[in-house]
């Protein structure tokens, strides 16, 4: 397929890379070029401008926010005025429930189609093509993107028709993420504080009673305090945070654990670690159990 791409950080390069490797036609867009020039060496077009971009049969978006999505589809020379009749946009960022709402009617009203498809992967999963894809949007549409899921992930969720509902499950499923974060973190300094090794510790929990890769992943850069280089940057999990609540808000659904969680991304974040990993919260466990 001929294809754009915008947004070529952490993940977004592995991604467009794997499809370029399926044998897609990429016309790829970064805010900073020089991104997009490094992809240009192993075959891709550099396209000046996002509107450039949409020259394909569909165009992806893997941005870092709401306000991201929003220049490169809204902006001057942005995707929406630059789509053909039936070309399809596919948003993989995690974004807010309501955008992704507006999205898919702006796209409706413009004769183009909007595909959400969210990913659950850190940018090691990225580059070896193993994300976890959840689609939703028209049947037709997710069909014929199927092609480039399977050259950048390991299995797709299909959600059914309303595309917001594959942001909702994404946002979810964040704030599972990060709330396993904290229980670690809070587990962690309890047992570090009676002399336990972190190490020790890790091996019990992941091999009985918690034996699912997010533990063993995110406990083992709690156990050895791994928080930089940051494969997920606190400050876009403290944003899903405040998405995933924003999200519950709209529909009457209180979320108590995820403001509690939201409040110690505030603290990482105010004590100097938004550009750490988010599983930095679990520092916050620490510090205040005086470790």
């Amino acid at each position: 397929m001929d294809i754009g791409f915008i947004g070529l950080g952490a993940m977004g390069s592995g991604m467009a890379e794997n499809l370029l490797k399926a044998g897609h036609t990429v016309n790829a867009w970064n805010r900073t070029r020089s991104r997009a020039d490094a992809l240009a060496a192993r075959g891709a077009r550099v396209a000046a401008t996002p509107a450039e971009a949409c020259r394909g049969e569909a165009v992806i978006t893997m941005l870092s926010d709401d306000p991201a999505v929003e220049a490169a589809v809204f902006g001057a020379d942005g995707i929406l005025s630059a789509l053909s009749p039936g070309a399809i946009h596919i948003s993989m960022s995690t974004i807010g429930v309501a955008l992704s709402a507006r999205l898919e009617a702006e796209h409706a009203r413009a004769g183009s189609t909007y595909v959400a498809a969210p990913v659950f992967g850190r940018p090691e999963a990225a580059a070896a093509a193993k994300l976890f894809i959840v689609a939703a949007g028209p049947g037709a549409a997710i069909e014929r993107c199927q092609p480039l899921f399977d050259a950048m992930g390991q299995r797709v969720y299909r959600l059914g028709e309303s595309a917001p509902a594959a942001n909702v499950v994404k946002l979810a499923g964040n704030f599972l993420l990060l709330s396993v974060i904290e229980s670690l973190g809070e587990a962690f300094a309890l047992t570090r504080k009676y002399g336990i090794a972190p190490d020790a510790f890790l091996e019990l929990l992941t091999t009985s009673l918690f034996t699912a890769p997010v533990y063993k992943n995110y406990g083992g850069l709690i156990a050895r305090e791994a928080y930089q280089p940051a494969g997920f940057k606190l400050t876009l999990g403290l944003k899903d945070a405040r998405l995933a609540l924003a999200a519950g808000e709209a529909k009457n659904v209180p979320l108590p654990i995820a403001s509690l969680v939201r409040d110690h991304a505030i603290t990482a974040q105010a004590r100097g670690y938004g550009e750490w990993d988010w599983s930095v919260v679990a520092k916050i466990a620490s510090e205040n159990a005086g470790l």
